[in-house]
């Protein structure tokens, strides 16, 4: 389990200014939160952890396999820090799970003998409906 406390102490903030309509308002408050955190310093992620997530996170990751997320939703810059932790907890989990291995089954028996009698029949009812050999 991930412990959230360890991983947000690692997130770096950063508040500017939000883009787009808002009046006066938006030109003067810092509402627009941009979290931060460096995948390959994190004290909290053993090697292979850091190895996974940089393999699966690789498209939105920086060169550096930095992690970036912005949030300008709200205009309060504490709930846009809110989202943008839920978010970036959200996305560390999706990226440490495991997928499971596949294990193929064995197809029954009885499936394969009655997908061969079901073709036979076709094949005897689409014979019967042919025109006869006159010759």
């Amino acid at each position: 389990m991930i412990n959230r406390e360890a991983l947000i102490a690692e997130i770096n903030f950063k508040a500017t200014r939000s883009s787009g309509s808002g009046g006066q308002h938006v030109n003067k408050v810092a509402s627009k939160i941009e979290l931060v955190f460096n995948i390959p310093e994190s004290l909290f992620l053993n090697d292979e952890e850091k190895e996974r997530l940089i393999n699966k996170l690789s498209s939105r990751l920086t060169k550096e396999n930095v992690l970036i997320l912005q949030c300008d939703e709200s205009r309060s810059q504490y709930k846009n820090k809110e989202l943008a932790i839920e978010r970036f907890i959200n996305i560390i989990k999706e990226g440490l799970k495991v997928k499971k291995k596949r294990v193929p089954t064995k197809i029954p028996l009885r499936v394969i003998k009655k997908r061969i009698k079901d073709k036979r029949n076709l094949s005897d009812k689409k014979s019967i409906r042919k025109k006869p050999d006159l010759e």
